[in-house]
């Protein structure tokens, strides 16, 4: 009698990682990786991503705020173009504020997308789930509404000198604003020694009003797109550059659009505030100007937003992905 060999049965236990081993590589960084480390990376990303908008919009910028703020003397934004470009060239005309534009976006942008990312991570665990990245354009957009609160408190005084300097030579003309030609630092001591620290967030109410309804237009709009333009198979990390530059570029369009007439309520607020006068407030502003002006004022100058907007936010969004993607593979590296 034979007695046949029992064959040993393999057992294969599943195991579930706790640290996110289980997740693509992009995915399983962001879990494990330092919560402070990354509001680093998002800060130097919203950082270069700055400087490289300010300088793709800056010129269009300028015709935008003098369309805002004095639309009686130009025809349209082709006109207001020539002539700053005539009156004053390149760096002191088209390119007047650019101190400012710089500090404002650098400051506005590190912040804003620090605290984008903090957001991003709020509400996953308000909404239970365990990656940013699966977050839908609504999640982001509500996550960078609420991000554009704190950076609205960097924005305002750099952007109030920056309209400002961009308006000097109208508002000279007009005898109500400072002599042309000074610098940032030379305006923004002016408005210290007149109106106190106060003076430098005159805009403040208009900045909300604008900022946060905006960054939810923005960062949704941008979401929806990389979504959108993301192929079968990829995730939208690697959608390439021309798709970012598109992405980014909508949703800049779409923040503009919605929120344009408090940006020009902003721009006159800010202008129109000087020692001595009542200061304007959100709500004089726009009525004044939908009865004096009719309802189209509040749209001046959207033309060279729009066009200004989509190759200067596709900028942006292009370094600040290509820096976090940087930032992240050197910290995870070496970390």
């Amino acid at each position: 009698m034979t007695r046949e060999a029992s064959t040993p049965t393999l057992v294969v236990v599943e195991t579930v990682p706790l640290s996110g081993d289980h997740l693509p590589k992009s995915e399983r960084q962001a879990v494990q990786r330092n919560p402070a480390l990354d509001g680093i990376i998002d800060f130097t990303g919203g950082t270069i991503g700055a400087i490289a908008s300010v300088y793709v919009g800056q010129s269009l910028d300028t015709v935008k705020v003098k369309m805002q703020t004095f639309p009686h003397l130009y025809k349209n934004a082709l006109d207001c173009f020539v002539k700053t470009y005539r009156q004053d060239g390149i760096a002191r005309g088209l390119y007047a504020g650019t101190v400012p534009a710089l500090a404002a976006n650098i400051s506005e942008n590190s912040v804003l997308f620090m605290f984008y990312g903090l957001c991003q991570k709020l509400m996953a665990k308000v909404v239970r789930k365990d990656n940013v990245s699966h977050l839908n354009p609504l999640e982001n957009a509500l996550s960078g509404g609420t991000a554009a609160f704190f950076s609205s408190f960097t924005l305002c005084p750099t952007e109030l000198v920056k309209c400002r300097l961009q308006a000097m030579r109208e508002t000279a003309v007009k005898g109500t604003g400072e002599k042309p030609n000074i610098g940032p630092f030379t305006l923004t001591k002016e408005i210290l020694r007149q109106e106190g620290i106060r003076g430098l967030y005159k805009g403040l109410t208009a900045t909300f009003m604008r900022e946060i309804p905006g960054y939810v237009f923005f960062f949704g709009g941008y979401e929806t797109a990389r979504h959108l333009l993301t192929p079968a198979g990829k995730t939208k990390d690697d959608i390439g550059a021309l798709r970012t530059v598109i992405s980014g570029g909508l949703g800049g369009v779409a923040l503009w659009v919605a929120i344009f007439p408090a940006d020009v309520v902003k721009s006159r607020v800010q202008i129109a505030s000087t020692a001595g006068t009542v200061e304007p407030t959100f709500r004089s502003v726009i009525v004044q100007i939908y009865r004096q002006e009719g309802l189209l004022a509040l749209y001046k100058g959207l033309g060279p937003t729009v066009l200004r907007t989509f190759p200067a936010t596709g900028a942006l969004f292009l370094a600040y992905e290509n820096t976090k993607k940087w930032l992240g593979y050197m910290a995870d590296t070496y970390t």
